[in-house]
């Protein structure tokens, strides 16, 4: 009998722990969810960069998600580090084929250290199949950009990107505004929900320096909370006060790595 609820991640690993599927099921057990995952690339890194990558196949993909789907009732699912046309076509079919929720996709495109993490046709499949099958998608400001080409300077292009990302065809878009302090020093997230209604959610701006898997932390937080029976609305509100709390107890614990702070 299942107690919890199963949330399924497909992401890359991070070896250091810090982002990727480590921090996904670090997330996903705290938030009272059953973990299960599904790699797509394993990636040589640490807190101060990406070193390279050796990609799963779609083939070794569908081998992991499958039994998965066989065995466990998935409430949840979220997307990470799709990093290749292959891969990202067959988490798209998978989606269509297999008994899975729509997923939450955090469309992760380039590492906090400023490495590719996917190719070009990839991110056009990422962009014009995988966000058509998407419960939500979570783009920090540079993704929205790159998705939109939209610049956002202010709170209303955030607004006005997160209706052209859902354009596209996702269910809700939540443009997340953490790379980028406002004017009175808040860090905004902006949601587009499935109804169109607008939610903008406001947090004091924590400036403790550069931070390491904030994005895999929210999008997996975001699942869990689903998966808890949350509404879209709520579970991003608890989301990003769980990503608030693990960034503000940064300057609080001793320091991991060298590089940036893992959340």
């Amino acid at each position: 009998m299942q107690t919890k609820p199963v949330v399924l991640t497909i992401a890359g690993l991070d070896p250091s722990g810090g982002a990727g599927i480590v921090a996904d099921i670090k997330t996903i057990s705290s938030l009272g969810c059953f973990p299960a995952a599904a790699l797509t690339s394993i990636t040589f890194q640490n807190t101060k960069g990406v070193f390279g990558a050796e990609h799963q196949t779609a083939a070794t993909l569908r081998a992991q998600v499958q039994p998965v789907v066989d065995d466990l009732v998935v409430a949840a699912v979220k997307t990470g580090m799709l990093p290749t046309a292959k891969v990202v076509s067959e988490v798209v079919r998978m989606f269509r084929e297999l008994k899975l929720p729509a997923p939450v996709v955090d469309p992760v495109m380039v590492s906090t250290s400023g490495h590719d993490l996917i190719g070009d046709e990839a991110f056009q499949i990422v962009k014009n199949q995988l966000l058509k099958v998407a419960r939500a998608v979570t783009p920090n400001i540079p993704e929205a950009e790159r998705l939109t080409g939209i610049k956002i300077e202010t709170e209303t292009d955030m607004r006005t990107a997160a209706q052209s990302i859902k354009a596209l065809g996702a269910q809700a878009v939540l443009v997340k505004g953490g790379h980028k302090q406002s004017a009175n020093g808040e860090a905004i997230d902006v949601l587009l929900d499935d109804t169109g209604e607008i939610y903008v959610f406001r947090e004091r701006y924590l400036n403790v320096g550069e931070v390491h898997g904030s994005g895999c932390t929210l999008s997996a937080a975001l699942a869990s909370f689903l998966a808890l029976g949350l509404p879209l609305p709520e579970a991003v509100k608890e989301a990003k006060r769980f990503v608030t709390e693990a960034i503000r107890l940064i300057g609080e614990r001793q320091k991991i790595g060298h590089g940036a702070s893992p959340v």
